[in-house]
């Protein structure tokens, strides 16, 4: 009997423990602030994912170490879409139930586009540091959505110092783009800009995403003796078609966007590379800002090139509209990030306009030189 009771003794006590941790544990969890990050981690486009969490990564580590945000420890929460649509629904209705208060991400115009219908259910705030195509945040704003921002430009403002810069020093330029929503979208508005501006193109062709041979392309190239080729989309195929390009005798200038900013565009198209032009805003990190980040980064093994800190950027954005509202509800976040205000981020100021676009977004010409890039002087 004696044994009985003493067993029962322990096994309530066991018990008891056992629930004192439960109840720690829950209290721990109340005191976190989980927010997402989504983007390609994995796939073709993984270099751009890695950018993405190189900066999302740094900029909790400096949230937590100055105190979290409204004293909660921010734990952060990735989603790969792989820059795939479908992946990337699947990805935000994951992270919704993670019970996340707010999504840096995503990457791909093609992956924001629809996960932007499951952040809007869920009344999630999404922030792109990367998404560029106009219907994002037009679509949004059309149907009445608060919760869809972005601290990047638009494509009608990327396409428009590119269109204009084609028109200005050339006579004969090619459009072709990889059909992503991304690619059609930069390129259509750089179009429409170099149309604008006086010139007219003589050949718009398509290619698709994970194509390997361009040479049907690059002889219709050389047959319309194009001197420049406008290439809307990303590094993989625009590091091929550069490549083949070259070796087949066409000298023409390659003019791209910022979806060729990534390292594995050089190592793809090797020294044909040199001298391709590409649109992105003013280089963030030579400002004092800038210059920290980048140095963080650097200590933790990871490039700051691309969009690693418009990735630390977009968290910024939040924990200063968290602070602002004085609450990290996903509903006070959202009224904080519509109120008007202007955020202090490692990018510069940002403010948001009535779609959740930045307020005077700019856009420079860069050159890749020595497996590089820097401004075009």
């Amino acid at each position: 009997m004696g044994c009985a009771i003493r067993g029962m003794l322990i096994a309530g006590t066991v018990l008891a423990a056992a629930a004192l941790a439960a109840e720690g544990s829950a209290a721990a969890r109340a005191q976190e602030l989980r927010l997402g990050a989504a983007g390609p981690f994995t796939g073709p486009e993984a270099s751009f994912g890695e950018q993405m969490a190189s900066g999302a990564e740094l900029a909790v580590a400096d949230i937590n170490a100055r105190g979290g945000i409204l004293g909660r420890k921010v734990v952060l929460e990735l989603g790969d879409d792989q820059c795939d649509p479908r992946q990337a629904v699947s990805v935000a209705n994951d992270l919704a139930g993670r019970e996340v208060a707010a999504v840096v991400g995503h990457f791909c115009s093609s992956s924001s586009i629809p996960a932007a219908a499951v952040y809007h259910d869920s009344g999630i705030p999404m922030v792109t540091p990367a998404s560029t195509n106009p219907a994002l945040t037009d679509e949004a704003a059309a149907k009445g959505w608060q919760e869809v921002f972005r601290v990047c430009g638009r494509d009608d403002a990327q396409g428009g110092v590119s269109g204009r810069y084609l028109a200005a020093h050339y006579r004969t330029v090619a459009i072709v783009h990889d059909r992503s929503a991304f690619g059609t979208g930069v390129a259509e508005e750089t179009r429409k800009a170099m149309n604008a501006a006086g010139l007219k193109e003589v050949l718009v062709e398509s290619i698709n995403q994970g194509e390997r041979d361009f040479s049907a392309v690059v002889s219709k190239l050389k047959d319309a003796g194009v001197e420049a080729v406008y290439y809307g989309g990303y590094q993989t195929e625009a590091g091929l078609l550069i490549r083949q390009s070259r070796d087949q005798g066409l000298a023409a200038v390659f003019v791209a966007s910022d979806g060729i900013l990534a390292d594995d565009f050089w190592a793809i198209a090797g020294t044909a590379a040199e001298g391709t032009l590409m649109t992105h805003p003013p280089d963030p990190r030579g400002t004092a800002a800038g210059k920290a980040v980048v140095e963080a980064l650097k200590a933790r093994g990871k490039s700051p090139d691309g969009f690693a800190l418009y990735s630390y950027a977009a968290f910024q954005v939040l924990a200063q509209a968290a602070e602002a509202a004085g609450s990290a509800e996903p509903e006070a976040i959202v009224g904080a990030l519509r109120g008007g205000r202007p955020f202090d981020t490692v990018i510069g100021p940002i403010r948001f306009d009535a779609k959740g676009d930045v307020v005077d977004p700019s856009y420079v010409m860069y050159a890749w030189r020595g497996g590089t890039y820097a401004e075009l002087n």
